[in-house]
């Protein structure tokens, strides 16, 4: 497999935190998002993920973009450990999870948004981060166990811990999301969630190494 990533994209961080749990070895393209005017705008990656974005990943003779749908590929493919409880109740709120960050957070505070609010993309961010955060925070006080949903890692998970990585970075206050938190903190006790943390990419500037 050839996965397209960027140090930074909490996108790529989920697949790759996935890639890393289910033990599938892979390749690494960094495609970098501020070099160059955005190399993702380039006619060569263009051709890979026409939506000109990362992550994408060639995988079994096809190629996948859209984080989460490549997460649903690899599960399908490669079930074990599972990202999806079996219990049906269990499993919808993980999805319901997994998409309140990707669909409801995330792209609001994404680059190509960040760019066009000029001086006021710190406030923009922190005030978007902080409205999904607050409703976040009330949804886990009821499913939460050690992780998103119950004791075992799953697809939410792998979306909780690049968008607190995100709120670090812009600076957000997380005092008033102490379950975030506490589960945050313990996912990244984890080996997958350590080997694909941002300060350990390929393409990590220096500055930013662990």
């Amino acid at each position: 497999p050839i996965l397209y990533s960027y140090f930074r994209s909490s996108c790529s961080w989920r697949v790759r935190i996935a890639l890393a749990l289910k033990g599938i070895a892979y390749d690494v393209v960094p495609v970098n998002l501020l070099k160059d005017g955005g190399q993702q705008f380039s006619a060569e990656f263009k051709a890979v993920n026409p939506m000109q974005q990362v992550p994408a990943l060639k995988i079994d003779g096809i190629t996948l973009s859209q984080s989460l749908a490549i997460i649903h590929y690899l599960e399908d493919t490669c079930p074990n450990p599972r990202l999806l409880p079996q219990d049906l109740k269990k499993r919808a709120q993980v999805r319901m999870i997994a998409d309140h960050i990707v669909s409801g957070i995330q792209p609001l505070q994404n680059l190509s948004v960040l760019k066009q609010m000029g001086e006021k993309k710190m406030e923009w961010a922190q005030n978007c981060i902080a409205s999904g955060f607050q409703a976040l925070e009330q949804t886990l006080e009821h499913t939460a166990g050690r992780y998103c949903v119950g004791d075992e890692v799953s697809m939410a998970d792998l979306c909780l811990v690049p968008q607190v990585f995100n709120a670090e970075r812009f600076k957000v206050d997380m005092g008033p999301y102490p379950t975030i938190t506490r589960i945050n903190k313990a996912l990244l006790e984890l080996e997958a969630f350590k080997v694909s943390h941002p300060s350990l990419q390929p393409d990590t500037p220096a500055e930013l190494r662990a």
